[in-house]
Parts: structure tokens; C-alpha cells; sequence
């Protein structure tokens, strides 16, 4: 039970720790011990093997005095100007990467309303009621919209035109309801869908020439609204279409 008291204590003997008179007291019970001496004599030769293993590797003068001079050396005078000139260079660099990561996701979000687009228009094409109203006089057509969408709009006068107006339906893009006609010229069937230019995909979208799935496409904005004309009729076609409706609103 002693040797236990004691044995805690060798550590901070070896080390200097212990106050005198427990240094005084652990020297004594060391001299009368011979488990405690043994262990004492474990420990200090534990301590000189990792005192010599410490120097053994121990740098050189040359060595430390490299190591010194690259850490205290100044860099090169005009280092600090090239640093500060690459600086606007990592700046739009950044800004690239953003940019093109920021129109890539804007392309996908374009290409997919496309998509659904042409999606509508074959879908209507190949069902057995493309249109709700079936008619080819405008006047009729239009009021049939009144309470079904959010938004009214004008429908061209086709006379004196190669189009014939089919018909109309009310038809959903992302969610968004909106008008879709369906015109005729030369057994080509034209979809134009018309909604509220409110989405952020809607207002951002380019108002250009368009290919979808191989469909021609026009699109503008016009009064608030935001008009699509999808089809497999020659653009020439798609383009004489896009004019009538334009000058109708």
C-alpha cells in the first residue's frame, strides 16, 4: 500500500517537482525499497533513451540557418506588384464561373419551358379534342376565354391570309393558365399560347427565333402578355402568323 503512495510520486521526483519534504521522505523509503528502486530506474533510463532518440536527429547549423533565411527573406520587389495584378485577373475568374453557372441554369430553365411547349402542342394535336371551341370565327373564339383565364386578349383577322383558325383551349405552362389557339395553313397546324408575362421564367425568356424538338417558335411580349407560336410550318410561315397576332394586339 505504501509502494502505491509512492509510486505516483516518482515522476515528480525525477522531475524536480515534489516539495522538499516529500523529496526528503520519497529518498528515504527509496533506500529501504527495492520495487521502488527498480521502478526508479526504469523511468530515468526511459528518459535518457528519449533524451538521446531527440538529438539524434538533431538539424544541423547549416540546416537551421537555411530554414531562417527562407523565412525571414522579403519577396522579390516586384512579387508583392504581380500578387496585387493577378488579384483583378482571380477576381473575374470568379465572376466567369458565377456568371456562366448562373446562364447555364438560365438555358436549362429556357430549353425546359421550350420542352413543355412542344410538349402541349403535339399533345393537343394528338388527342381527340385539340380545342374546346371549335370554330374559325374569332368572335366567337375570344368570349369563349371570358372567366376561364385571368386576362383577355385579340384575336387577328385572318381574311385575306392563308391561316384558319381551328379553335381554342385553355392549356397550363408550369403552372400558369393561359390561352391556347390552334391556327391551320397548308394542313400545318400553328399553336399559339398566350399567358400572363408574370413568371420570373417567362419575363427573363429571350424574345427571339426559337427550335424546339424541331418546332419552329416565335415568342414576344406584347400588352402585359407573353405569346408563344409553336409548329412544323416553314418559319416563313411561323414569322407571317407572329405578324397578324402582333397587330391585333
Amino acid at each position: 500500500m505504501g509502494c502505491e503512495r509512492w509510486s505516483a510520486k516518482l515522476d515528480g521526483y525525477l522531475d524536480g517537482e515534489l516539495v522538499p519534504a516529500e523529496s526528503a521522505a520519497l529518498a528515504a523509503h527509496l533506500r529501504g525499497c527495492t520495487e521502488c528502486t527498480v521502478d526508479l530506474l526504469e523511468r530515468v533510463q526511459m528518459k535518457r533513451c528519449v533524451q538521446l532518440a531527440g538529438k539524434r536527429y538533431a538539424p544541423s547549423a547549416a540546416l537551421r540557418e537555411r530554414i531562417t533565411n527562407k523565412v525571414t527573406a522579403k519577396p522579390p520587389a516586384g512579387f508583392r506588384w504581380r500578387r496585387l495584378l493577378l488579384l483583378p485577373a482571380l477576381v473575374l475568374l470568379i465572376a466567369a464561373v458565377f456568371l456562366n453557372g448562373y446562364m447555364s441554369r438560365d438555358r436549362q430553365a429556357h430549353a425546359s419551358l421550350y420542352d413543355e411547349l412542344a410538349d402541349l402542342h403535339v399533345g393537343a394535336l394528338a388527342s381527340s379534342t385539340p380545342v374546346d371551341v371549335v370554330s374559325s370565327d374569332r368572335h366567337t373564339v375570344k368570349p369563349w376565354f371570358q372567366g376561364k383565364i385571368p386576362f383577355t386578349f385579340n384575336v387577328p383577322d385572318l381574311a385575306g391570309s392563308d391561316f384558319t383558325l381551328v379553335g381554342g383551349r385553355v392549356t397550363y405552362l408550369a403552372q400558369i393558365p393561359g390561352a391556347h389557339l390552334i391556327y391551320q395553313v397548308r394542313k400545318h397546324e400553328i399553336s399559339v399560347f398566350i399567358f400572363l408575362n408574370r413568371n420570373r421564367d417567362l419575363r427573363e425568356l429571350p424574345t427571339r427565333a426559337f427550335n424546339a424538338r424541331s418546332f419552329n417558335t416565335e415568342t414576344w411580349v406584347q400588352n402585359g402578355l407573353r405569346y408563344f407560336v409553336v409548329g412544323d410550318a416553314n418559319p416563313a410561315d411561323i414569322r407571317a402568323l407572329t405578324r397578324l397576332l402582333q397587330d391585333a394586339g
